[in-house]
């Protein structure tokens, strides 16, 4: 039985709501900040910045400071110990185990009860919202959703009942009772922690449904369709599921993965829809199909701020709430929200496309790109280029990493391009090439400091071998349906792991 015109309306009241995203952002905004601030009052955190007399948002800014998760460290890590009130009210059992640290340490992002209900979920929520909206036609609740999620960390020293794991696991194990009618595998399955066990299960438990809509990280997913083609015999994923009609994907940019699964599928009657859930919160999702920018969810318990990006390293930069954002400006996102985290630096870059409503794309990481020579590479100029360069040469990138390569006595720096192909490209030189040229049409300081060859070197492709990210990551204890790979670094740390396995 199909319930998508049964429950339709519900959704299409939420899209009601947002319109005043357009018009009234400011309003809506203050008013998240207000609501935070007063439930928060007799917390720790509250008693230290007198919550209580908080009005405005900029007595708000101006008491209190910009935290980094070193600031905050101290006081999460007493909340998993089981201390009630410090950054929210009431204790909270359940953290999300970020894997976004270059340096290996983990950050544990507080999961309250208030964070799933007014965010995680709602912005699901929200998610199917705009898809039905899209797609007037959609038999979304025909079948069930297929959800590809991490799992839960064995930590020994945690207290009874509270879980530390990835921000999936949580949700999976959270989720409402109604909502898992619509979802496999079962949960059993989805929390599983050895992923090589793990594969083989959901392959089992999910081939033989009527899977209507997939939603996970478009690298791991890669992993899984292929398996469960290969086990059903089928050279179309919609052999298979014949009723699949959306991917709801986030984690990591989705240009470089399109191309393969626009050719696993019968486009047809697929659909792909953008997402931006991370560990902090649920922060937006695309609403149009001409354009892959997110429209930003301002009345999910999330307030926001933003810094301009040339001002990340200042130690007092500017920062800016929601409605005196500049359309075509990169900022550094910084969140107030119901999780406990208060004007914290999450470590995302976020270019804003328009302003009324808000919409945004993710530009990449603080911590993830390169300047070794100046050139100031972000993630978003290498998914840019790797995929175009793909495209040229007829390739398909399964994985990617890179890292400057110093200069020497008769060498000049570059860039070393790790990556993973699906298909072999018809050239490596050729790509190599295609990819220098796309990077200096979407970065002009890397263009500069490749002029004439003078500053920088072309840069250089290493082939890696099938499988090796997927090992690497098993090395750092972070294999698993949520972990994501570096794209870049300023260091050769990664990287000079990456290839003593790759040898």
């Amino acid at each position: 039985m199909d319930f998508t015109p049964l429950v339709r309306r519900h959704f299409m009241a939420r899209l009601y709501e947002q319109l005043r995203y357009k018009d009234y952002a400011d309003a809506i905004q203050q008013g998240v900040l207000v609501k935070l601030v007063e439930k928060a009052a007799l917390t720790e955190m509250g008693r230290r910045y007198d919550f209580s007399s908080l009005r405005t948002y900029k007595q708000f800014a101006s008491r209190v400071p910009l935290f980094s998760y070193e600031d905050l460290q101290p006081f999460i890590m007493r909340m998993v110990r089981g201390e009630a009130g410090v950054l929210w009210p009431g204790t909270t059992t359940d953290f999300a185990q970020s894997s976004g640290t270059s340096d290996g340490k983990s950050k544990y992002i507080p999961i309250t009860r208030d964070a799933l209900r007014h965010n995680h979920y709602k912005g699901s929520s929200d998610v199917v919202s705009h898809y039905l909206n899209l797609n007037p036609g959609s038999k979304l609740f025909g079948g069930k959703a297929l959800i590809l999620g991490g799992s839960f960390a064995n930590a020994l020293d945690l207290k009874p009942g509270v879980h530390v794991g990835d921000l999936s696991a949580t949700l999976i194990n959270r989720i409402p009772p109604l909502a898992g009618l619509f979802r496999v595998p079962s949960k059993r399955i989805a929390l599983m922690s050895d992923w090589h066990e793990k594969l083989p299960a959901l392959v089992e438990a999910s081939m033989n449904e009527n899977v209507t809509s997939l939603s996970g990280v478009p690298s791991w997913f890669l992993t899984l369709i292929k398996e469960v083609m290969a086990r059903k015999g089928a050279s179309c994923l919609h052999e298979v599921w014949p009723g699949l009609e959306v991917f709801f994907h986030g984690g990591i940019a989705f240009a470089p993965y399109r191309e393969q699964y626009e050719k696993l599928c019968d486009m047809s009657r697929m659909h792909f829809l953008d997402t931006y859930n991370a560990s902090e919160g649920f922060f937006a999702v695309q609403s149009d199909w001409d354009s892959t920018a997110m429209l930003l969810l301002l009345d999910v318990g999330v307030f926001y701020e933003f810094i301009p990006v040339e001002e990340s390293a200042s130690s007092s930069p500017e920062v800016y709430p929601v409605w005196e954002v500049e359309a075509g400006r990169t900022y550094e996102l910084v969140i107030t929200a119901c999780n406990g985290l208060w004007r914290y630096r999450i470590g995302d870059t976020v270019t804003v496309e328009q302003t009324h409503p808000v919409k945004i794309k993710i530009a990449g990481r603080t911590k993830s790109f390169i300047n070794a020579f100046g050139e100031e590479l972000m993630v978003h100029n290498a998914d840019f280029a790797i995929t175009h360069a793909a495209l040229d040469t007829g390739a398909q990138v399964l994985n990617y990493t890179a890292a400057p390569v110093y200069a020497g006595d008769h060498t000049r720096g570059r860039h070393e391009w790790l990556v993973e192909f699906a298909t072999m490209p018809e050239s490596l030189d050729g790509f190599a090439r295609s990819l220098d040229e796309h990077l200096k049409q979407v970065n002009s300081d890397y263009e500069a400091k490749r002029a004439g060859d003078i500053f920088l070197d072309a840069p250089t492709v290493v082939v890696a071998r099938a499988g090796l990210f997927d090992d690497w990551l098993a090395t750092t204890g972070k294999l698993g349906g949520q972990r994501k790979i570096p794209r870049l670094s300023n260091d050769r740390r990664i990287i000079e792991a990456m290839l003593k396995l790759n040898d």
